[in-house]
């Protein structure tokens, strides 16, 4: 009789994974203004005459920073622990223990328990995608679809939660808002706010800005 086979191990994940959330049109974006100002810079430095290349040096290193800052970097990750979120120029680490709400209005943001505000860049309030959200409610009502507001729908939800089709940045509030009051008294979940400066790319701004008002003044 052949001997039973060893049980196969399962693979291991991490325990407290991050969910990312980024803005995909605002990357989009980010990429092309590279591309277009890369294009432009690196040509004129090759081919620019007298201060030219310098101009073009200097407007590379001020720019791309900047633009990197505001459409490339900013992200919200979560996990059961805690809420980081990656502005153009800062990282604000938050246990959920520090969050005192999350907020949507014209734009979407935490408030901490010490009453300080982040806004959560990564995550853009999108008015078209609530009209948006909000017709498809109201066509959905009018022809008695049990989906959306059926009194069997509302009889199985959470308190606060709506039954009605939401916009993806404020199904994504919804989503941290949950996790926040679910771990907020976790002891895993406790600490205070931690805020980062993003050196990377203050450094480089603040030194492509020094270099175009050398440049403009020896001129």
């Amino acid at each position: 009789m052949t001997d039973p086979q060893p049980p196969v191990a399962e693979p291991e994940y991490p325990e407290y994974k991050d969910r990312t959330f980024r803005s995909s049109g605002g990357i989009a974006g980010g990429v092309l203004l590279l591309a277009l100002g890369g294009w432009l810079g690196i040509d004129a430095m090759i081919r620019g005459e007298g201060r030219t290349p310098w101009l073009a040096l200097a407007g590379l290193l001020l720019a791309v920073p900047i633009v990197v800052a505001f459409t490339v970097r900013p992200a919200v990750y979560s996990n059961d622990d805690r809420l980081r979120i990656r502005n153009p120029f800062r990282t604000i680490t938050l246990p959920w223990a520090a969050v005192a709400t999350l907020r949507s209005g014209y734009s979407n943001e935490v408030l901490t328990q010490s009453g300080t505000k982040y806004q959560l860049w990564a995550i853009p309030v999108s008015l078209r995608g609530r009209k948006k959200a909000a017709r498809r409610s109201s066509q959905g009502a009018a022809a008695g679809d049990p989906s959306v507001g059926g009194p069997g729908l509302r009889a199985s939800l959470r308190p606060g939660q709506s039954s009605s089709p939401r916009a993806a940045g404020d199904q994504i509030m919804d989503d941290l808002r949950e996790l926040s009051e679910q771990r907020a008294g976790a002891e895993s979940a406790q600490g205070e706010p931690v805020v980062r400066w993003a050196y990377e790319i203050l450094a480089p701004a603040v030194a492509g800005a020094v270099l175009l008002a050398v440049v403009l003044a020896v001129a």
